[in-house]
């Protein structure tokens, strides 16, 4: 091979090289997204769960608030996806509340959830997490806690597809397709 045969070689092959170096540095969308941390929990019917791989499905639509200001935005999205009425979505409310580092002070905090919730079945989709929110926000890669979110979750914990603030058809159609992907 000549040497003006072997560099238009070389430049293809450099090219090609530096293609998948992109290809494989850049983030994929799901770990982009950002993910939930290992958390252990109690739902306020009494049940321990470990967070995320306790999830209820594959993938889970987690409604996710950070202060009591924003109930109407998340029951905007029960309202709206109709997740009360609709067996066919895995779904729960997680509340992420700053730990105040006492047993006594999680305990009183939990039951004025439980006040606010006196129905079996509310009781059984709310998830009170008490952990460090800002930490809890930087992991889940969300922006701010100015609203609400809602977060199609894997079981290992990858935010797959998320919504802020109040209930929106086309953020809706955008959630239920991620929800119903098969795993890949």
């Amino acid at each position: 091979m000549t040497r003006t045969n072997l560099t238009p070689t070389l430049a293809w092959l450099a090219a090609v090289s530096v293609a998948l170096m992109l290809a494989l540095a850049a983030p994929n969308e799901s770990s982009f997204l950002g993910r939930l941390p290992t958390l252990t929990a109690k739902r306020l019917d009494q049940q321990h769960i470990v967070l995320p791989q306790g999830l209820p499905a594959q993938r889970t639509l987690a409604l996710v608030g950070f202060k009591s200001s924003q109930g109407e935005e998340i029951r905007s999205w029960i309202r709206g996806l109709r997740l009360d009425q609709d067996a066919s979505i895995a779904w729960f409310k997680m509340p992420v509340l700053n730990d105040p580092g006492s047993e006594q002070a999680r305990s009183d905090m939990e039951g004025v959830l439980l006040a606010r919730h006196p129905s079996d079945i509310d009781r059984s989709r709310l998830v009170p997490v008490f952990t460090d929110r800002d930490a809890f926000i930087r992991a889940a890669g969300l922006p701010s806690s100015e609203h609400a979110w809602v977060l199609v979750l894997d079981r290992d914990g990858q935010v797959l597809a998320r919504a802020e603030g109040k209930f929106d058809e086309a953020k809706a159609q955008a959630l239920r397709e991620t929800l119903l992907e098969k795993s890949k």
